[in-house]
């Protein structure tokens, strides 16, 4: 396992794996927006299929040092975000990622498809949903976290001003 962390005083509250290091194009908005949020975060690659032992070791072991959330994006037959909630009890939040000839929909359906009892939260293909992924994990760390639901409630306000500024411009081009 290859391992990158962003440099915290503190322990990450939520690691994202990756099944590959070319992922990592997909993963960014993920890492932006939990720096954003002032969420600590560690990036890793490991492979639910190459590295098994040190990707069940990682997840077996996650809670005790002090991680919240997993974020696991892969693509392919994309079986990493459901191997690691295999060995761990965390809250797994999966990133399909549109790597092969099939666009994504071979890893959405790896993702999603879990058997009962094993549980992933499955966001979007690509990008989108490595952006969502952090959203989501605030969302779940904010649950206890007062200060981050502030964040979380200015980035709805934010997002409401952002479509009403593009609904001015269109208004605008529209009575020229």
């Amino acid at each position: 396992m290859v391992s990158s962390a962003k440099k915290t005083k503190k322990q990450a509250e939520v690691v994202i794996l990756m099944g590959s290091d070319s992922d990592l194009p997909v993963v960014k908005p993920c890492v932006e927006q939990l720096t954003e949020f002032e969420i600590s975060w560690e990036l890793k690659v490991c492979s639910a299929h190459r590295s098994p032992q040190a990707t069940a070791r990682f997840a077996a072991g996650a809670r005790a040092s002090g991680v919240k959330i997993i974020i696991a994006a892969a693509g392919g037959a994309a079986h990493l975000a459901g191997v690691v909630a295999a060995h761990t009890t965390l809250p797994v939040l999966g990133i399909p990622v549109d790597s092969s000839a099939l666009q994504g929909l071979d890893a959405l359906l790896s993702t999603v498809q879990m058997p009962g009892g094993i549980p992933v939260g499955t966001l979007g293909i690509g990008r989108a949903g490595a952006k969502n992924a952090a959203i989501l994990a605030a969302q779940i760390l904010a649950l206890t976290d007062s200060n981050l639901a502030a964040k979380l409630e200015e980035h709805k306000r934010d997002l409401a001003r952002s479509v009403k500024q593009k609904d001015q411009w269109v208004q605008r081009r529209l009575s020229e």
